[in-house]
């Protein structure tokens, strides 16, 4: 076998290993991006916990169909980008305000989201939820502010009380 085969090898496992751990696998179709928005674009997501790479089609193809799945082998063609996602919304959020930032430029083709085929709509309806952790703070703050709601009335009757004691020691020093 030639070096390029195993070479090849390496980056296939590469892949199927992103594949495995990302929470969602966004591909991308870029045309025509200058440096500088394509540097800009990079710096989101590495920002928002989303590795960006270029990969050949025939590789993500062939890591996609190592792990038995198949539905991917009609989009991946022409140039094509892959974002892993770290939940399953960070990547779709980064890739859908870009395409409407570069609109001709960059184009969501799919995703990979929980185990299936996610289509374009279905990216721009991850792109428009909130993230987990949003939601959870979300729910603390609802489940808070009953609490803190009783302490403000708790602690509004002694300070009632003390506001009517110095009105009346007020009133007897005069």
């Amino acid at each position: 076998m030639s070096a390029n085969f195993e070479a090849k090898k390496v980056v296939v496992e590469e892949i199927k290993e992103k594949i495995q751990n990302a929470k969602s696998v966004v591909f991308v179709k870029f045309n025509g991006l200058t440096v500088a928005q394509d540097t800009e674009l990079r710096r989101e997501f590495r920002k928002n916990n989303v590795e960006y790479k270029v990969l050949k089609n025939t590789l993500i193809r062939r890591a996609f169909n190592d792990l038995g799945i198949t539905d991917f082998d009609a989009d991946l063609n022409g140039p094509t980008s892959v974002a892993f996602g770290a939940d399953e919304t960070a990547a779709s959020k980064v890739i859908v305000e870009a395409a409407k930032k570069y609109q001709d430029k960059v184009t969501v083709k799919c995703a990979y989201v929980d185990g299936g085929k996610v289509d374009v709509n279905g990216v721009n309806a991850l792109a428009a939820m909130p993230s987990k952790e949003e939601l959870i703070a979300k729910m603390l703050g609802s489940m808070q502010a009953p609490l803190t709601n009783f302490v403000g009335v708790l602690t509004a009757m002694p300070r009632g009380l003390v506001v009517a004691l110095n009105a009346i020691a007020e009133q007897k020093a005069q």
